[in-house]
C-alpha cells in the first residue's frame, strides 16, 4: 500500500470512529507504530485529525460521538482508579448529582458497598440501576427523553428537574477538557443537562481519563473557572492540565491500577 493511500485510510478511520489509538492503527495497516505517528503528523498540519496521548482523534467539531460500550472499554482500568479517588471526596449523607455516562458508571459502581448514605440525583438509567439497591442511598431520576444507546435522559425535563435540587456536589464526566477553553461535550442536549446540573452544584469534579485532554468538541459544557476539581489519570504537566491549574482548578493525577 502506498503511503497516500495508507494515510487517507487512516484518515477515513479516524474521521468515522471518531478517534484511534496508534497501536490500533498500527496492527490495522500493518506498519510500526512510528510509521503511523509520521502520517498523523502530516494529517495534523492538514486540519483534518489532532494527535493526543497514545493516539489521534477528529479534528474540532468533526467527530461523532463513540457509542457508550466502545467507550466503556476505554481506559477501563483508568476509571477504576479515577473513580476511587472522587469518591474519597464525598462525605456521608451529601446530595450528589452523578452524571451519565462511562466514567460516571464507574463512580456509581465504586460508590456500592460503602454505606456513604448518599442521595443521589442522576440523568442516568444505568446509574440508578447500579445503585437502587444499596442500603441508606436515595437515588433520584431526572426525568426527560432516554436517549438511545447511552440510556441518559435529556431535553427539557432532565434540565428542569435540576432547577428543584440543591446539591452539595455534582460529578461531572465530559467528552472533552482544554486548559483555556474549559469543557466540551459533543451532544448540545448532553451539555444543557450538565450545565443545569453545574448550576445546582455546591461544587464540582470532573472525572476525565487521560484520551479526555486536549479535546476541543463542538458544544461548551464549562469554563475552567467553573470547576474546582479535575480527577484525571494524564500526566501532570499535560498542557491542558496545565492551563486548568492557571486559572485556579485543583488537579489530581492518579496512577493507573
Amino acid at each position: 500500500m502506498e503511503a497516500q493511500e495508507r494515510r487517507e485510510l487512516i484518515e477515513r478511520r479516524i474521521l468515522s470512529d471518531g478517534e484511534a489509538s496508534f497501536k490500533t492503527l498500527s496492527q490495522e495497516f500493518g506498519v510500526s507504530e512510528m510509521t503511523v505517528r509520521r502520517d498523523l503528523e502530516l494529517l495534523e498540519q492538514s486540519g483534518s485529525v489532532r494527535r493526543i496521548m497514545g493516539g489521534a482523534i477528529a479534528a474540532h467539531g468533526t467527530a461523532v460521538e463513540p457509542g457508550f460500550d466502545a467507550r466503556a472499554l476505554v481506559s477501563a482500568r483508568e476509571k477504576v482508579g479515577i473513580s476511587i479517588a472522587a469518591v474519597g471526596h464525598l462525605i456521608p449523607g451529601e446530595t450528589v448529582v452523578l452524571d451519565s455516562g462511562s466514567t460516571a458508571l464507574a463512580v456509581a459502581r465504586t460508590i456500592v458497598g460503602r454505606g456513604l448514605g448518599l442521595t443521589v440525583v442522576t440523568p442516568s438509567i444505568l446509574v440508578a440501576a447500579e445503585l437502587h439497591n444499596e442500603p441508606n442511598t436515595t437515588v433520584l431520576v431526572t426525568g426527560g427523553t432516554v436517549r438511545p444507546g447511552e440510556l441518559s435522559l435529556i431535553g427539557a425535563e432532565s434540565v428542569a428537574a435540576f432547577d428543584r435540587y440543591n446539591c452539595d456536589v455534582y460529578i461531572m464526566g465530559v467528552s472533552g477538557v482544554d486548559g483555556k477553553r474549559g469543557l466540551s461535550d459533543y451532544s448540545n442536549e448532553e451539555a444543557a443537562v450538565k450545565r443545569a446540573a453545574l448550576r445546582a452544584a455546591e461544587r464540582v469534579i470532573v472525572v476525565a481519563d487521560a484520551s479526555k485532554l486536549g479535546r476541543v468538541h463542538l458544544t461548551n459544557v464549562a469554563l475552567p473557572g467553573e470547576i474546582d476539581l479535575l480527577i484525571t489519570d494524564g500526566p501532570a504537566d499535560h498542557p491542558a492540565l496545565v492551563g486548568l491549574r492557571a486559572a485556579g482548578v485543583t488537579v489530581e493525577c492518579v496512577p493507573s491500577l
